[in-house]
């Protein structure tokens, strides 16, 4: 690279939250979720999926307090920039955009809410499950059966993975 491009050339842009946000997709988009979880696999339904897991991150941060609160936001800033990179890349115009990942926001808020309350004992699961994961279509009792014991145990895995490694991007399941 040439002395005036360096000097021109603009610092990277920091990416917090990468390997954690590029784990929680990864695992949200493992077939067992779809194949075994009869979770539809559209466009709706991996978004469904990834705000699950985005959900379960999130709630351990925040179960954190104050220390990972910079954390937390950071990876929904991710979760937000890619949804707006997908939904641009679907077609949604510019002018819509911001309505639709306001919509998406507050659907990952209301996941929160249920799933969080639910894995706390507070409500029911399957309830929540087929509510926002299933949009209401009940799946095959098995493929339900799988997903509540699937979620139950990544919410384990992800509670007592050590910050560090979670914040690296090991969910610890």
């Amino acid at each position: 690279m040439s002395l005036w491009r360096r000097l021109l050339a603009r610092p990277a842009k920091p990416q917090p939250m990468l390997r954690l946000y590029g784990a929680v997709v990864e695992h949200a988009r493992a077939p067992r979720w779809y194949v075994e979880g009869g979770v539809e696999d559209s466009v709706d339904g991996r978004f469904d999926m990834l705000a699950l897991v985005m959900t379960l991150v999130l709630l351990r941060l925040d179960s954190e307090g104050e220390p990972l609160r910079q954390a937390a936001v950071d990876l929904t800033e991710r979760f937000i920039d890619d949804m707006d990179g997908q939904l641009r890349q679907i077609g949604i115009g510019d002018f819509v955009v911001g309505k639709h990942v306001g919509k998406m926001m507050g659907a990952l808020g209301g996941r929160m809410d249920a799933y969080g309350s639910a894995l706390a004992g507070e409500g029911d699961l399957d309830a929540a499950l087929v509510r926002n994961l299933y949009r209401g279509n009940a799946p095959e009792p098995s493929a339900l059966a799988f997903v509540s014991s699937e979620v139950r145990a990544l919410d384990g895995a992800i509670r007592s993975q050590p910050l560090d490694r979670l914040l690296n991007g090991e969910l610890g399941a």
